[in-house]
């Protein structure tokens, strides 16, 4: 399970160490995409093809189904870890996400999100003051019970 905060740096060249943790998870390879919110998805290879065999199944019909699949499956890049643990970005993604030097590895259950420093504090703060709210509107759902 992949969870938590870590403060890495990206280097000159593009790459990005892994926190250590979770390095024996993407030993066989990952695949990094555009993630939402202008930050970067890190799927193991079996997670990946999961979502995968979900968004094929997507109506093509559709344009924001199509958008999506675009979005997820067109900017998708195989990545594999290197002896120091580090993965090399493409420089679309990091254009993408607008890394700089500092960036932030959240862990979320099934995928690492990749964030520009100052993005994730401006998200995380924005959505911690309105955390009683989201709770509220998920709980409406009636499938979360916090």
């Amino acid at each position: 399970m992949l969870i938590g905060e870590y403060q890495h740096s990206l280097d000159d060249k593009g790459r990005l160490a892994l926190p250590a943790k979770f390095r024996t998870i993407f030993k066989s390879g990952a695949v990094t995409t555009k993630g939402l919110d202008g930050c970067l998805f890190v799927y193991a290879k079996k997670d990946w093809q999961q979502l995968v065999d979900k968004l094929v199944k997507l109506p093509i019909s559709q344009a924001k189904s199509r958008a999506f699949v675009r979005l997820m499956l067109g900017g998708a890049m195989d990545v594999s870890l290197d002896k120091q643990g580090r993965v090399n970005l493409p420089d679309y993604l990091i254009s993408y996400a607008q890394l700089k030097k500092k960036v932030i590895v959240t862990g979320l259950y099934n995928r690492l999100e990749i964030w520009d420093e100052s993005a994730w504090q401006s998200y995380k703060t924005k959505t911690e003051a309105g955390s009683a709210e989201i709770a509220e509107t998920l709980s409406e759902l009636g499938e979360i019970a916090i």
